[in-house]
């Protein structure tokens, strides 16, 4: 499918991952839809990209300000929230047909089982699993509605398609480290719902693939002491570094633009293979 002139819904497309994916998108022509928390910076970024859309579109012959074809537009919502993403959702419609929507938000809150303060509290394990696999559910069904409505987008070799759903789970989802139930049982299920969804939303023309990165540089890691990044990019056999956002970007434009990827999770990773902790 081909990215330009398409409307592309990213949760938590205000930072990170999320926002370098906006970013890509953006650049090669597709209108965004950039769904995040209330408090994020979603509102500043829209601006910013649209900004940049304005300074690429040049200044037309009556000197009025330029006008690019795409927009980028933020809406507030929380992944979980049945209302907000359907706002978010129709949002992304009313610039035009829904084609393409990729799932970033999640968190990454550890707890062992048997911690220093005593067994995991069950709310605590209850709402990672919210947030990053139903959360992303949410997002999935109501998008997948709204794609499966739309007609069909006849471009270059992929034939017809009505819309791509790009997950994000983790290399936690195959190599959980202790500490990490919560979150590898979250991306695990991301992982394990692929195939099917894929398979079912085939004869609707959509296609479901699934990223699953290893260490990369967002803002939860941009948390830790310089000293603890550089520790964890050495883990990673080649390249030894931290993944970088743009890198997951350019991914995702890949699987929009191929049509034989679906039903797939692609490891996104430097051959890293995580250790027990």
């Amino acid at each position: 499918m081909d990215i330009k002139g398409t409307v592309a819904l990213i949760t938590g497309g205000a930072s990170g991952l999320g926002a370098a994916t906006a970013r890509r998108l953006f650049d090669a022509g597709a209108s965004v839809v950039l769904v995040d928390l209330p408090g994020s910076a979603g509102e500043a970024f829209a601006a910013e990209l649209n900004a940049a859309g304005r300074v690429r579109a040049g200044a037309p012959g009556d000197g009025s300000p330029a006008e690019p074809a795409n927009k980028a537009v933020f809406a507030a919502a929380d992944v979980t929230s049945e209302p907000e993403v359907q706002a978010a959702v129709d949002a992304a419609v009313a610039l035009g047909p829904l084609r393409i929507v990729v799932n970033c938000a999640g968190i990454a809150t550890p707890g062992k089982v048997l911690g220093r303060d005593g067994v995991l509290p069950l709310e605590n394990f209850s709402r990672v699993i919210q947030i990053n696999l139903v959360g992303t559910f949410n997002v999935i069904r109501l998008a997948a509605a709204a794609m499966a409505a739309a007609e069909p987008a006849v471009t270059g070799l992929g034939g017809p398609e009505r819309g791509v759903i790009i997950n994000t789970a983790s290399v936690a989802a195959f190599d959980g480290q202790i500490g990490q139930p919560a979150y590898a049982a979250s991306k695990g299920a991301v992982h394990a719902m692929t195939l099917p969804i894929a398979r079912e939303l085939a004869r609707s023309l959509i296609r479901v693939v699934t990223i699953a990165p290893g260490i990369f540089e967002t803002p939860m890691m941009a948390g830790l002491p310089q000293e603890a990044q550089d520790s964890l990019g050495h883990q990673v056999p080649h390249p030894s570094r931290l993944g970088r956002p743009a890198e997951y970007a350019n991914l995702a434009a890949h699987i929009v633009e191929n049509a034989m990827l679906n039903g797939e999770t692609i490891r996104l990773d430097g051959a890293i293979r995580m250790g027990p902790k």
